[in-house]
């Protein structure tokens, strides 16, 4: 996802899932003034990953929370989700 050129970063987590307990979840962090929608994200995905590794749920953030060490802090990511802290679009195909 990094390599679209209106990304500037993006992190993938699992987040639960009704039908397969799990499925992934991409936050995304857009450049300035750029309005990238879910849908062009996932086609740009489609034929570089699996089907099944698409994420269905996507989420545009300011920035993307990072642990002390500077890693993607996937609690926090997971948690914002779960509370309704992302405004999530799911798009399938």
């Amino acid at each position: 996802m990094i390599a679209h050129p209106d990304v500037v970063e993006a992190a993938v987590v699992g987040v639960p899932d009704e039908r397969w307990q799990e499925r992934p979840l991409a936050v995304v962090v857009t450049r300035e003034g750029v309005d990238v929608s879910a849908g062009d994200l996932r086609k740009f995905l489609a034929d570089k990953v699996a089907r099944w590794w698409l994420p269905e749920r996507w989420a545009v953030a300011e920035e993307i929370p990072r642990t002390s060490v500077g890693k993607y802090d996937k609690k926090t990511i997971r948690s914002r989700y779960a509370e309704g802290g992302y405004d999530v679009v799911e798009v399938h195909n």
